[in-house]
């Protein structure tokens, strides 16, 4: 939790700098108007399903449902874009997708012996969520190509071994944050069995799909024929983070203290009641009216977006192999992967890529970047660094990474031994 305070410090301190810090989308992509145009869509809706003027008003302006009013919207979505085919009942809108973990969590982990594996490196909301809920999440260390199941197994076994009960494995299998990597098909399939066996649930988060360019592998979800897996999404990449609309699709049954049966949603739906109540009707309406103008199918209003983000990455690679020629980057020791897709990208330095190289990299040369051992929960990633462009513009891609060499240069000298 100290390092988005660190990473929000130096960006105010540097305001001039320029950063790949934050995935954040590129603005120039949204319209202001389409909030009132989605807006009045969704009450149109409303109006032609039979909603009296005052029921209407009720929707907008009252708490709602803890489960959420626009689950069938976005159950039919996930079934066009997905070919995840759940109930409505399975699905629970939450505030943004950061609330869905830890709703997942809370329903989870209910003891001190319980454990949530985690695909290491590893989104810093999962670490944290996991932290609050006073449990220590244990990595799994990804290889070069992501998630290995034989090192899975393994660290699952040595946990019931010490007599703990490993619960969940948390992992982003399409254009990871903040590796970028991409869970291939075949793994996907191994995952899941290998959950079946070892009785345990995957928790999918995949916020970078339907933005990224080319063809998609099939979510963990649609292929989940065991019901091992909770699809945890946001509308943040798709249509915008200031909706701060998630949801959590969880239709595995659960057996209840007095006998009788029931889907974790429900049980979702009622922790959440005790934390944000509901989430809010005005976003949800947004979503729900562009829902509506999509016919569901957001992969299709995305084409824009993707198209644009896979663009940025591309400059963004060719702009390193540009500044880092290969005579270069084998002198500075510097390498970088090259995804497919997402908003991330990793580049190797042979320094200790820290906050303090951070504070010097923002303070003299004028650039932000993320250490990445700000990902590895159980320490690592010290000589890596995380960037995204997302945000940015090819000129502000160029000049950023312009900066970026001269600091790494100046890091490399300066680790030199004197003559």
């Amino acid at each position: 939790m100290d390092t988005m305070n660190f990473l929000n410090e130096i960006a105010l301190n540097h305001p001039e700098a320029i950063s790949f810090a934050p995935g954040r989308p590129y603005e120039e992509l949204f319209d202001t108007e389409e909030v009132f145009t989605h807006l009045r869509r969704y009450l149109d809706h409303l109006t032609d399903q039979g909603h009296t003027p005052a029921r209407i008003r009720s929707t907008l302006f009252q708490y709602g449902p803890s489960a959420g009013l626009i689950r069938e919207l976005v159950a039919d979505s996930l079934r066009a874009d997905e070919g995840i085919d759940v109930p409505a009942e399975s699905v629970v809108i939450t505030v943004g997708c950061q609330e869905a973990m830890f709703l997942a969590l809370r329903a989870l982990i209910t003891g001190p012996d319980d454990v949530l594996m985690v695909s290491s490196p590893c989104y810093v909301g999962i670490a944290g969520a996991a932290r609050l809920l006073d449990t220590e999440p244990v990595a799994v260390r990804e290889r070069q190509d992501g998630l290995d199941c034989a090192d899975l197994e393994a660290a699952v076994l040595e946990q019931r071994r010490r007599g703990r009960r490993p619960r969940a494995l948390y992992t982003i299998p399409d254009h990871s944050n903040p590796s970028g990597t991409t869970m291939p098909l075949e793994t996907r399939h191994e995952l899941l069995a290998l959950a079946a066996r070892l009785d345990l649930l995957v928790l999918e988060d995949s916020p970078y799909r339907l933005v990224s360019p080319g063809p998609r592998l099939p979510a963990l979800k649609a292929i989940d024929r065991d019901r091992r897996v909770i699809h945890l999404g946001s509308y943040a990449k798709t249509l915008f983070p200031g909706a701060r609309v998630g949801y959590a699709v969880a239709d595995q049954t659960v057996l209840r203290a007095d006998g009788t049966t029931g889907l974790l949603a429900a049980e979702l739906a009622k922790i959440k009641s005790m934390v944000t109540v509901n989430t809010s009707p005005l976003g949800q309406a947004v979503v729900a009216g562009a829902l509506l103008a999509a016919g569901g199918r957001l992969a299709e209003r995305s084409k824009q977006a993707a198209a644009h983000y896979g663009n940025t990455l591309q400059h963004t690679l060719q702009t390193l192999e540009h500044t880092f020629p290969a005579e270069r980057r084998t002198r500075l020791r510097v390498s970088w992967n090259a995804p497919a897709g997402g908003f991330f990208l990793t580049l190797n330095v042979p320094f200790r890529a820290d906050d303090d190289a951070l504070g010097r990299s923002a303070r003299d040369f004028g650039v932000i970047w993320t250490p990445m051992s700000y990902f590895h929960p159980e320490g690592g990633g010290d000589h890596t660094i995380r960037l995204s462009a997302s945000y940015l513009t090819h000129d502000d891609v160029e000049e950023g990474l312009r900066r970026l060499s001269d600091f790494v240069e100046s890091e490399v000298a300066a680790a030199q031994p004197r003559r």
